[in-house]
């Protein structure tokens, strides 16, 4: 009878034990971020007690996410691919206007962006039957396209503002001349624009070349075919240049109202800092 208490314990808490039993490598791996702090110390970079942070704090992010996700995924219900989803997008939305803090209203204009962008691009694959509208498929699909259009949205709205501010006598000159605010900086969009999507398309010409992605190597490593990886990678390429396209376009009509004056003169303030 004293033993019942530890038998009802392990079959309460199988999946706990089985979760720590699982960490044995991951904890293993921890011999390579020591290797680091130490390199850190020796070179006097005082990056020890950051890089230290930072591991715990993946850690414990993974962790509790890993957890939150199985629970999603024991549900099936269509709801909570929805409240992960838009929880991503206002993450990413907050760091995006985080790295561009001088636009104004930027982590409202970085989070609709990437709405539009990232939603647009799921619907076309749940349309054309490309994923199942599962928590299993979509959650992952949509942190993938979330987190690189969260990145190009990020490079975006900073270039853009930084090249207006740059040639700001010349963008002026236009406008006095009768240009409309989008004809007056049409090359500084292009500039930003081709700036913030080169690194994922340089990334997409060179997939499996220089790197296997991390889609297809966790398929490869879970036992799937490479050709099945690869078949999932493609797809992944593919959505993730539609998603970060579309959500930098948009961003740079929404930073416009924050630009101009509805009389078409540039907002000075927002470029004097």
């Amino acid at each position: 009878m004293d033993l019942d208490w530890v038998v009802t314990f392990l079959k309460d808490y199988e999946w706990l034990i089985e979760y720590l039993r699982n960490m044995v490598k991951p904890a293993a791996a921890l011999a390579v971020v020591l290797l680091a702090v130490a390199l850190s110390y020796s070179q006097n970079l005082s990056l020890e007690g950051e890089m230290i942070y930072s591991v715990f704090r993946s850690f414990l992010q993974l962790s509790v996410i890993g957890f939150v996700l199985q629970f999603i995924f024991n549900q099936e219900n269509a709801g909570w691919i929805i409240l992960a989803y838009l929880f991503m997008v206002f993450v990413a939305g907050y760091t995006a206007g985080q790295r561009a803090k001088h636009v104004p209203r930027g982590k409202y204009v970085a989070g609709v962006s990437i709405l539009a962008g990232t939603g647009i691009t799921m619907f076309l694959l749940v349309v054309l039957n490309v994923f199942p509208f599962t928590p299993r498929y979509m959650i992952p699909v949509a942190g993938m396209m979330v987190g690189n259009a969260m990145t190009v949205i990020g490079v975006t709205m900073k270039q853009l503002r930084d090249d207006i501010k740059m040639q700001l006598n010349l963008v002026e000159t236009a406008l006095a001349l009768g240009a409309t605010p989008r004809q007056a900086t049409l090359q500084q969009v292009k500039r930003a624009l081709v700036t913030s999507l080169s690194p994922v398309l340089d990334s997409c010409k060179t997939v499996g070349l220089i790197s296997l992605p991390g889609a297809m190597t966790g398929m490869i490593m879970g036992g799937a075919s490479p050709l099945e990886a690869i078949q999932l990678q493609i797809v992944v390429m593919n959505m993730i240049v539609g998603a970060a396209t579309v959500s930098s376009i948009m961003c740079t009509y929404l930073c416009w109202p924050s630009f101009f004056t509805k009389a078409y003169q540039l907002q000075t303030h927002v470029f004097s800092s």
